[in-house]
């Protein structure tokens, strides 16, 4: 090796590495705060919407009350499956939901009539196409694989509640659906996470929005980025009593595991999140008759409190999947989830790297065999 390769610095995971600039969401790890195009996550999540925090992130301001009915309407307008999309659920239906959900997103670019043009225009409106489009993917999943039929969505009803409707069958209470709303919204933008990278690393190479996000789902799949709600709620199941919490915390410590959702790559201090899902999970809990679930989350918050300083804080999934498991909807859907949430934030991340495009290529520093020669094989 020469002089010059041992300057090089390696961030592995491009961790501190800036590859582009970004209007639309800002993350203060250290402070723990998160703004939506320069609106505090607080904000959104105490008095806005899904429909209109998806119309801010995707068209750069809160929409006036006609602005925000119009695109309301859209988003429902685009609720349709092409039947073959149906077809493609029945036959990969015995696969885990995110595995469905790839399939079927990628599925839909052959059928969507605006899937080669990839102007600004076109994939902003693909985008609200597939906002609308994904979670009904995953409810006709979730009713195939039990042997039923796929519940229509439900015009009379907003963007989170029609998704428990259509996933459950039943009109959800107005905290069930405003949780979820909730959820959503929190979910909807972080930046330049894995999913989100993935996706501006394909539209990079000029390819369509549907390949983009595609590659989104495929790296939200991945325990290391969407598998917390999941296994909060098996650590919720394990402990089974608040009383078990504390000392289930100091054996996880001792044997120095992971306490399940606790720590962020970003954030340093608690993930500003959490606190929206905190409230609703207490009240929903109550409502459903299952306050313990609740109690045995805080009393794994209170004895986690002397790691904080290291900068292991609670994040938002840790309350997430109790919201999902309260809702009565299967482990294996926490994930997807996430993902319906995430399609607006995914979409925006792509028009923001087709402004500029460039191909995003990095470097890996070689570090293997000098220069040899090559021997036969009959020599070797």
């Amino acid at each position: 090796m020469d002089d010059s390769t041992e300057k090089i610095e390696i961030h592995r995971g491009l961790k501190g590495v800036y590859f582009d600039r970004s209007r639309v969401c800002y993350i203060d790890g250290r402070a723990g705060e998160l703004r939506y195009r320069g609106y505090s996550i607080h904000d959104l999540a105490e008095r806005s919407s899904f429909e209109e925090t998806c119309y801010l992130l995707l068209k750069g301001e809160l929409p006036a009350r006609a602005q925000l009915d119009a695109f309301a309407t859209e988003l429902k307008s685009a609720r349709a499956l092409p039947e073959a999309i149906y077809d493609v659920i029945r036959t990969v239906k015995g696969a885990h939901p995110m595995d469905v959900l790839r399939t079927g997103v990628s599925a839909l670019a052959a059928f969507d009539p605006e899937t080669a043009d990839k102007s600004p225009e076109a994939t902003l409106r693909k985008g609200i196409r597939l906002t609308a489009q994904v979670p009904m993917i995953i409810a006709a999943h979730e009713h195939i694989r039990n042997g039923r039929d796929p519940v229509a969505p439900n015009p009379r009803l907003g963007h989170a509640a029609n998704f428990l409707y259509m996933l459950k069958g039943r009109e959800p209470s107005a905290d069930a659906a405003r949780l979820m709303d909730i959820d959503m919204l929190l979910h909807a933008e972080h930046g330049s996470n894995a999913s989100s990278f993935a996706a501006r690393v394909v539209a990079g190479t000029d390819a369509d929005l549907h390949g983009a996000i595609t590659a989104a789902v495929a790296a939200l799949a991945g325990p290391a980025h969407g598998g917390a709600a999941e296994n909060v709620m098996r650590m919720a199941q394990e402990i089974g009593d608040d009383a078990k919490a504390a000392e289930y915390v100091r054996t996880k410590r001792a044997n120095k595991e992971p306490v399940m959702g606790f720590g962020h790559r970003v954030y340093r201090a608690e993930d500003p999140r959490a606190r929206h899902m905190r409230a609703g999970v207490e009240k929903l809990s109550r409502e459903m008759g299952q306050p313990h679930w609740y109690r045995i989350l805080e009393t794994v918050v209170e004895a986690m409190k002397p790691y904080a300083r290291h900068g292991v804080n609670v994040n938002v999934d840790f309350y997430a999947g109790v919201v999902y498991f309260l809702n009565g909807i299967p482990e294996d859907l926490f994930v997807p989830i996430f993902a319906v949430g995430r399609v607006p934030g995914w979409t925006v991340q792509v028009l923001e790297q087709l402004e500029n495009n460039i191909l995003l290529r990095p470097l890996t520093l070689y570090n293997g065999p000098e220069p040899r020669d090559y021997v036969p094989i009959d020599a070797r």
